[in-house]
């Protein structure tokens, strides 16, 4: 596998549990998580949109 560019979440700040993220050759997403850097979970753009959407805090509707 071709060396990933993997960037920090803007949300984890300077703590000590980041999250990374790289776009693979492919187009695949790839996320890691600090402590674990060795775990990869692997996704589509498409899939984590819709993760994204589903766990986004709602604004109530008045």
């Amino acid at each position: 596998m071709s060396e990933l560019t993997w960037q920090k979440s803007s949300f984890s700040e300077d703590q000590a549990n980041c999250v990374f993220v790289a776009v693979a050759p492919d187009g695949t997403i790839r996320l890691r998580e600090s402590d674990e850097p060795g775990t990869v979970l692997t996704t589509t753009p498409d899939q984590l949109a819709a993760l994204l959407q589903h766990i986004k805090p709602r604004r109530p509707s008045y």
